[in-house]
This record gives C-alpha cells, structure tokens and sequence, in this order.
C-alpha cells in the first residue's frame, strides 16, 4: 500500500515539475523579446525626436533673420505694449525691475534663473515624462512643440523689443554680467550675443516652458515636492522675466495663451485621430516590459 501511493505521488508530482522550467523559459524568452523591441522602438523615437527638435530649433533660428532690420518696429511695438498696460493699471515690470536691479543679491539670482533654468528642467521634464510616463509623452510634447511653433509666429510677424532696450528699464544680466557667463546682450553665452533674436518678447516661451514643465509635474509627479515645484516654477519665472526687464506683463499673459491654445490645438487633433490622447491605446514596448518585469517580481 505504501509503495502504490509512493508511486501514485511521483507520478502526479512530475507533470509540474516538468511544466515549471518550459513555463519560466518561455517567460524569460517573452521577455527578452520586449526588450529587444524596446530598444529599437527606443532608438526610433530618439531619432525622431532629435530631428523634431532640430528642425524647432532651426525655426527658431531663422527668425532673428527675418525681423533683423525691423528695429524701429520692435520699439514701437515694445511702447505700445507698455502704453496698454498703462491704461489698465498692470504694469509691474518697473517696479520689479527696479528693486532687483538695484541688489545683486536679488538681481544676479534672477539672471541665472532667466539664462539657465529653462536650458535644464525643460530637457529634464521631457527626459522624465519619456521614461516615465512614455504613453503621455507624445502627447505633452506635442503641446510644449506647438506652443513653441505659436511662440516664433509671434515672433516673426510681430517683433517686439523687450523692456531693456527701451528707456526707463535697467538690463540686469548686462549690469551684472561679469559675474555670470551669458553675454551683455540677451541671456546668449559670451561671444553669441548677436546670434539671437533680441526682439523676441511677446510672447514668453521662458513663461510657456515654465507653464509646460510645472503641469506635466503637477499632473504626473508621485511625490507632493514634485508637484509643489510644479506651482512655484512658473510662478517664479514669471516674476524674473519681468524683473530683469526681458519681458513685459502682457508678454507673460501671451505666455500662458500660447499654451493655452496649443492643448485646444492637440486636443483637436485627437478629436480627429492624429494623435492618441494619454493612456488610450495600445501599451508600448516599454510599457509591457515594464509590466513584465513587475509580474516577474
């Protein structure tokens, strides 16, 4: 009786056990394939995005040629803004200018918050929502590029000097340049100065990244720091555009439009089916290997 059960025990007991090592190698091999597909999925995007942004930047570029000449314009342009805000009551960029301007304590901060910030959390965000959060990304990058695109149209057809070069306001990051690394014309390193477009105010794209950066951190940070940042920094760049006197409060209004309208903009486009809103349709490599990995664990 004791060798029967014996017996009757191996034989249920080897179908699993034989099971169990196919079931494991074919898991292992599904996962080797969804990260082989991740990476070229990954090395596809990259490119895309690299010449998406480098076609932006050439944009960009180009309009400090097509406004060049136009400098009686640009001033007129800059004084009508001003005589608006006037008429209205809101024109905070003089007072702010002129107490920062008149500490560097508070002045040289500024400048480096207006010529370095929008160079790093930019990227970063962009890095982070890639890795992160890659079925919003197309999405929320969509937005940040449209809002750029509406920004150089702006540029281009109505350029307008920036507070600083009209009488009355004060150029921080020139008075305080020998103690920062941009040059004393625009917030360009030294030496590249005349490679940018000084009548680029209106709008603000350092407002609309700012806007950018802090809702993607407020909609998509885990931790309440994240999302606090995400409240403070544009807030914050807000206020320093206007206190080194690079931008005018109607530049920082026409900041948040441009932003603004360019999520009507994608959200029209997914109306349409051009681009797929966060979270619908089908998961990406990254995401199943992700989810691999997790059930994995």
């Amino acid at each position: 009786m004791t060798t029967e059960r014996m017996n009757l025990t191996a034989t249920t007991t080897t179908p699993a056990e034989s099971i169990a090592p196919a079931s494991v190698a074919e898991r292992r091999s599904r996962l080797d394939r969804l990260r082989s597909r991740r990476r070229t999925w990954m090395a596809i995007r990259g490119f895309r995005e690299v010449i998406l942004i480098g076609s932006i930047y050439t944009l960009y570029d180009m309009t400090r040629y097509l406004v060049a000449g136009d400098h009686d314009g640009a001033i007129r342009h800059g004084k009508l803004l001003l005589h608006w805000e006037k008429n209205v009551g809101m024109e905070p960029e003089h007072w702010l200018n002129k107490v920062f301007s008149a500490h560097i304590a508070l002045g040289l901060p500024a400048d480096y918050i207006y010529a370095t910030l929008h160079y790093i959390v930019t990227p970063v965000i962009l890095v982070w929502m890639w890795r992160r959060h890659s079925s919003a990304y197309t999405w929320s990058r969509t937005i940040l590029a449209v809002a750029t695109i509406i920004g150089l149209v702006g540029f281009t057809t109505v350029p307008t000097a920036p507070p600083r070069l009209l009488p009355g306001f004060i150029d921080t990051m020139a008075k305080f340049s020998h103690d920062g690394w941009w040059s004393n014309a625009a917030s360009a390193p030294r030496g590249l100065g005349a490679d940018t477009n000084q009548y680029a105010a209106l709008p603000s794209l350092h407002v609309g990244w700012a806007l950018w950066c802090g809702w993607q951190m407020i909609r998509y940070g885990q931790h309440r720091i994240t999302r606090v940042m995400g409240v403070v920094y544009p807030v914050v760049l807000s206020l320093v555009v206007m206190a080194t006197a690079n931008h005018y409060f109607l530049d920082v209004v026409a900041g948040v439009f441009v932003v603004l309208i360019a999520a009507g903009i994608v959200r029209m486009f997914s109306f349409f089916g051009l681009i797929s809103r966060p979270g619908s349709g089908p998961a990406t490599p990254a995401e199943e290997a992700h989810a691999e990995r997790t059930a994995q664990a």
